[in-house]
């Protein structure tokens, strides 16, 4: 990792960079080494006078199931390569190719939003859901249809209340993300992670649940940065949909969102025309195509790692008949591995 003068020449650079977000900044790479412990490399090249031209955080990702990889940024949604000109992102690629040949990956994976790269194959089978938000939640309100409307009403009026907070509210939410994520066949990152979001990002996160009377059913931790709030992760327990919890979740968030001044409300990731696909829809949200791109080494094939991929099929099936507690402890030390 590198040190804490060059981490502040590092985030001076994406700072003043138009096309940067939220994972550029040095902090999300020290998060993931405090979280998962994987190595990472913080790449970046200059021009002739020493100014910073371009940076390409990367983590190397190793596992004895799904191989080796360098990816930016793993566990997100986005990150990639940011550069001021063709010639810097040419110097930063030349640099990943080395490392890929050092490190003896079978891929360099660069998750890129809304761009495409010239010359390299890409992923494109997910989206990022975005809606751009009016001035106030009064305005956004008005700008919902009758049925979104409807249902945020209907988790009112049978008592659903919704909270937001900081680590007060962490292990109720944790509880409904561990059950969904095992009824979803998907193991769960552990409670360190989002413990570590909301130090590392104190001013920068929250968490927002809905209950119903003392029990938590829906939940979400939202971060946001340079206007843009963005919920990676939310998630509500099932049996209860028919309260509509999660239409009181998004709304509460949204209203905050709102509050905060931010003028992008990033819904998250999404395969288009899936069933969370649908829910953002309705809010407004449209989708923004995620390209992730690749470098792969010699002889190596695109990476088939997500759910949608036949051979997951039956680990996914034996994953949703676990116990929770089975799943919430055995999760961790899967998805760490799984980019």
């Amino acid at each position: 990792m590198a040190s804490g003068h060059d981490a502040e020449e590092w985030d001076r650079f994406v700072d003043a960079c138009a096309d940067a977000v939220n994972y550029h900044r040095s902090r999300w790479l020290a998060l993931v080494v405090r979280v998962f412990g994987h190595a990472v490399y913080p790449l970046w090249v200059r021009d002739g006078e020493g100014s910073v031209r371009g940076v390409l955080p990367l983590v190397h990702v190793r596992s004895m199931v799904f191989g080796s990889s360098l990816n930016s940024l793993p566990f997100f949604n986005y990150g990639g390569l940011l550069a001021h000109d063709a010639q810097a992102r040419g110097a930063l690629l030349d640099k990943a190719r080395e490392l890929l040949v050092h490190t003896r990956a079978g891929f360099v994976e660069l998750r890129n939003m809304g761009w495409r790269m010239d010359g390299l194959p890409a992923s494109t089978h997910k989206v990022t859901m975005r809606l751009a938000l009016p001035g106030t939640a009064d305005a956004l309100w008005n700008g919902f249809s009758a049925k979104v409307r409807n249902q945020i009403r209907k988790a009112e009026k049978v008592g659903l209340e919704f909270r937001s907070g900081g680590p007060e509210l962490l292990a109720a939410f944790y509880d409904v993300f561990a059950k969904n994520m095992r009824d979803l066949g998907t193991p769960v990152y552990s409670r360190k992670l989002f413990e570590a979001v909301l130090d590392m990002f104190a001013d920068e996160s929250r968490v927002f649940s809905v209950w119903h009377g003392n029990a938590c059913i829906a939940g979400g931790v939202g971060v946001w940065h340079r206007g843009v709030f963005e919920i990676p992760w939310a998630s509500s327990l099932r049996e209860f949909n028919s309260l509509c919890p999660n239409n009181l979740l998004y709304w509460g968030m949204l209203r905050h969102a709102c509050e905060l001044g931010c003028t992008v409300f990033d819904f998250g990731r999404s395969t288009p025309d899936k069933g969370t696909y649908r829910f953002k829809k309705q809010w407004g949200a449209e989708p923004v195509q995620l390209y992730w791109h690749y470098l792969l080494a010699e002889g190596a094939r695109l990476p088939g790692v997500n759910p949608d991929n036949p051979k997951y099929d039956l680990p996914i099936r034996i994953w949703k008949r676990l116990p929770v507690s089975v799943a919430t402890f055995m999760g961790p030390h899967i998805v760490r591995c799984i980019p």
